[in-house]
């Protein structure tokens, strides 16, 4: 099987003799206007740090669980906290691709833990802004594909894309791993997976996103299919499925025991009703301003899945967004981080690149203006959230 553009009604936008294939030019300037969108929007956020007296880089590298990160590549897991009682912080929550990342770069650089985190996060946005804009240029052309890498690199939440945080490296691991089913690379859709499945508690949703499509292609053949594509699906869940079990082991419940330790850290699976809770409170009581915009993003976040359903998007791109929304929305933790947990989720900002792409050839220097305007805003925003609020971001 050469691809699975027959699973979408969206056919994808190639030039003759380039089936398949990333052009290197277009995919680096991509990445260079993602990098430069978010060395302003870091500008703007050291500007607000200095005034207020405290240093950019210990807030990028050292923030909230930019520390646990920190810690587990200096000592590996075994650290255990309890902020209050009836509550209790356990590192084994946190995966370990990007602590492992981490501490091979200080080991070869002898960087300090936080800068060691921060080049992990940094290179592997720019890999993770290559990949979108694959995608992108995959499925509508190269301006799109632009257009997306771009859009990912200002969203309002983009300041976490360059702290130590472990999106970028789950999101340069989708973004590949998705673009390997579109142009039928099951192996290394299966291994990308894999790893973006050590990389964070929501990373199933990729293998998710292959095992699906996989079925689907098996379905659609009558199981007349290459052994490549068994051979994705049975990767696709192994990394997570095995630091699943790794934690339940660990902690003497083999199935249930990673799950435990969610619950402790007050986050666990209920379908909504926490954010239900919450939302409550911010009608009824007037709460931070921080939590009525995770609120905003969140909605935003649901009805762009929405026009991405409407839009016929491709079968992988629909699994994995749907399943990272589902995780948003369905989680009962810390409400304000929902907003980041949707920042692996970046075809949901297709409609919007297809959208700007086609309003930019019609009004160029209207579509600037708007679109300066708001990089101008999510680079404030972002400021704000991590130098203001004194709550995890």
């Amino acid at each position: 099987m050469a691809s699975v553009s027959s699973l979408s009604p969206s056919p994808p936008v190639t030039e003759p003799g380039t089936e398949g294939r990333v052009r290197l030019r277009p995919a680096v300037t991509a990445a260079a206007l993602f990098t430069a969108a978010r060395v302003v929007g870091v500008a703007v956020f050291a500007v607000a740090a200095w005034t207020v007296g405290k240093h950019p880089l210990a807030l990028l590298g050292r923030s909230w669980d930019s520390k646990w990160y920190v810690r587990i590549a200096a000592h590996g897991y075994g650290f255990v906290e309890r902020p209050r009682p009836g509550v209790v912080w356990n590192d084994l929550a946190f995966f370990p691709l990007y602590p492992a990342l981490s501490r091979a770069v200080r080991l070869v650089t002898g960087l300090s833990g936080g800068a060691s985190g921060l080049v992990v996060s940094w290179l592997a946005a720019a890999v993770a802004a290559c990949g979108i804009y694959a995608v992108g240029a995959r499925l509508y052309g190269r301006a799109v594909g632009t257009a997306l890498a771009v859009l990912w690199g200002t969203l309002p939440h983009s300041i976490v894309l360059s702290m130590g945080y472990s999106e970028p490296v789950l999101t340069a691991c989708a973004a590949w791993s998705l673009y390997a089913v579109l142009t039928g690379r099951w192996v290394w859709a299966g291994a990308l997976a894999a790893l973006a499945g050590l990389s964070r508690p929501n990373g199933f949703a990729v293998a998710a996103a292959v095992l699906v499509t996989a079925a689907t292609a098996l379905w659609q053949a009558r199981g007349r299919v290459s052994h490549r594509l068994w051979t994705g699906a049975a990767l696709a869940p192994l990394g997570w499925t095995a630091y699943v079990l790794w934690v339940g082991q660990r902690t003497g419940h083999p199935l249930r025991g990673y799950f435990h330790l969610q619950r402790l850290w007050g986050s666990r699976f209920d379908f909504g009703l926490g954010a239900l809770h919450v939302v409550k409170r911010l009608l009824l009581h007037r709460e931070a301003f921080l939590f009525f915009a995770a609120l905003v993003v969140v909605t935003v976040g649901v009805l762009l899945y929405a026009l991405l359903v409407l839009d016929r998007a491709p079968l992988p791109l629909l699994v994995y967004s749907g399943a990272l929304v589902a995780v948003a929305l369905g989680d009962s933790g810390f409400f304000q981080c929902k907003p980041r947990f949707l920042l692996p989720a970046f075809p949901l900002l297709l409609p919007l690149a297809r959208a700007l792409v086609h309003t930019a050839r019609a009004r160029p220097w209207h579509t600037a203006v708007v679109a300066c305007a708001l990089a101008g805003l999510s680079f404030a925003y972002g400021a704000y959230l991590l130098v203001i609020p004194p709550v995890p971001l």
